[in-house]
């Protein structure tokens, strides 16, 4: 991945989506030869000379000031994931810090997993920025079981389960939607972290083998992921519509944990009851509610 790439296209592909309608534009008569807006009407609704925006979109962002940042957004209409991606970018340009510098190696903290196991009635995991399962409670781990195949307590990862293994797609009903948001995932994570060899071999990878990864990579969209909902096919209890929420671990920087829910009398509240009576009777998780052994990269 190239951080001028990556700026060249991610500045084009949200110029193409705005009509000039859109953007409080007179539109002339006449065919256009590029979908969305003119470079030179970025420009202008930007405040900048023609020359410098083609400057920006080339890939060149590191000497934006903030002002110059924030005019192209509202120019581009982003929405807040993509204003902050904007930024990422934009560090990352300029070789600065990004928001997240300083990320944590090691196993987690034993304070971090009883609180994890202390959630007994909804199922939650950690995960870190490049989508690894870190650890999860009881109904975490009996939920992405079928991400766990072979029963072993290897780190797993949701995008390489759901994109590179039969029962990845089993795994996700609402397929699109859910590509949607893993590559968004993974795309906002890249411009945080430009430099995570792990997560340019993950995406290397992904790109390879994945045309449906690569197609949904090609987009650029980008994505907050804070609260929503979130269907999964299970193969012991079916098909659940899950509330998630997800919260990032201030002191474990780059760390999200991640609890999904259903509301009491419903059809997916019973549905989780199930799964809680299913993980019963499989056999006994590691007492300390790791998924992973040994010190995990986050």
């Amino acid at each position: 991945m190239s951080t001028e790439s990556d700026i060249r296209e991610f500045l084009a592909s949200r110029r193409a989506r705005i009509t000039p309608q859109q953007a409080g534009l007179p539109a002339y008569g006449g065919k256009r030869r590029v979908p969305g807006l003119r470079r030179e009407e970025v420009a202008l609704l930007a405040g900048v000379s023609i020359d410098y925006y083609v400057r920006l979109e080339r890939g060149h962002l590191a000497g934006a000031s903030e002002e110059v940042l924030d005019a192209l957004a509202g120019a581009l209409q982003l929405d807040d994931a993509e204003r902050a991606h904007l930024y990422d970018l934009a560090r990352a340009a300029a070789k600065r810090p990004t928001r997240r510098t300083r990320r944590v190696r090691g196993p987690l903290p034993d304070s971090v997993l009883r609180v994890l196991r202390a959630m007994t009635d909804a199922p939650a995991f950690i995960r870190n920025g490049r989508l690894d399962i870190l650890a999860t409670n009881t109904l975490g781990r009996a939920l992405y079981a079928p991400l766990f195949p072979d029963g072993s307590a290897r780190t797993v990862n949701i995008a390489r389960a759901q994109f590179l293994t039969p029962q990845g797609r089993d795994f996700f009903p609402h397929w699109e939607e859910s590509v949607n948001t893993t590559v968004s995932l993974l795309r906002t994570e890249a411009g945080r972290a430009p430099h995570d060899t792990e997560l340019t071999g993950l995406i290397g990878e992904l790109v390879t083998l994945s045309e449906e990864f690569r197609t949904a990579w090609a987009k650029h969209n980008v994505r907050l992921h804070h609260t929503g909902r979130k269907s999964f096919h299970h193969p012991a209890v079916g098909v659940l519509g899950l509330d998630f929420d997800a919260m990032e671990l201030p002191a474990q920087p780059g760390l999200t944990l991640t609890a999904y829910s259903a509301a009491p009398g419903t059809p997916d509240h019973d549905a989780l009851r199930l799964l809680a009576a299913w993980a019963a009777t499989e056999e006994a998780r590691p007492a300390d509610g790791r998924t992973v052994a040994g010190p995990h990269d986050r």
